[in-house]
């Protein structure tokens, strides 16, 4: 699984994400979050980033369900019992929110620093009914990354479900360089495992077998990944 398909961009209009800002920041439903500072959040309430980037993590309070494939999501289909595992990322831009779904917990930590993020209840987009079916569309775009990600996460070999994984990343968050897309934020090679489900040794050995034996990826400054494009050399 290789792409060069340039992210996706936000279309949503400036005038309105400005109303947006300046109504949250009236109601005091604005904060800025350094790096790696968990959410506070509760069910219930629409979160939108303003700037930076949510890292999403899940834990299961107990054994997951005999069946775990029905009724729950993809992303609580990972979670092992008492283990934490990474989910994913929200990003600029972006809603998310928090369901109480016992017996799984969901949290939020600001990936970035300088992370910024507002908040409102549902009931308050009734006051920006455009914006109302923007936050639908991009939670059914959310849902058809999930199904990506769930058939990435059905690959057979370890490496096939890293590259995809990675290319999913950097198809909904990268950014353009020379060599063709990167990642404009760290990831460590723990949290890939997590999300793979693999051990950070496996994700070490095959993020360098990508680098030097596929030339498929190569490591920018700051440990930034960036997928080549299929007709750029290394």
């Amino acid at each position: 699984m290789h792409s060069s398909t340039p992210p996706k961009t936000n279309t949503r209009s400036f005038s309105t994400w400005h109303r947006l800002l300046d109504w949250a920041q009236e109601h005091y439903r604005y904060r800025t979050f350094a790096k790696d500072a968990q959410i506070p959040t509760r069910s219930g309430l629409l979160y939108l980033v303003q700037r930076g980037t949510i890292r999403l993590n899940g834990t299961a309070e107990t054994e997951p369900p005999a069946y775990p494939h029905q009724n729950i999501t993809p992303a609580e289909f990972q979670l092992q019992g008492g283990d934490e595992t990474f989910l994913g990322f929200v990003g600029a831009g972006q809603p998310f929110e928090i369901v109480d779904r016992s017996p799984f917990t969901l949290q939020a930590f600001a990936h970035t620093d300088n992370t910024s993020i507002f908040w409102m209840y549902w009931h308050d987009l009734e006051n920006f009914p455009s914006f109302r079916r923007e936050i639908l569309d991009s939670f059914r775009y959310q849902h058809q990354r999930k199904l990506l990600w769930l058939n990435t996460l059905g690959q057979r070999h370890t490496i096939e479900r890293l590259l995809g994984y990675l290319t999913l990343l950097i198809e909904e968050f990268g950014e353009p360089c020379k060599e063709g897309y990167f990642l404009p934020f760290p990831l460590t090679h723990a949290q890939i495992a997590s999300a793979i489900g693999t051990t950070r040794v496996t994700v070490t050995r095959l993020m360098k077998e990508l680098r030097e034996e596929r030339k498929a990826i190569l490591i920018k400054e700051d440990n930034l990944i960036c997928l080549l494009s299929p007709s750029q050399p290394e």
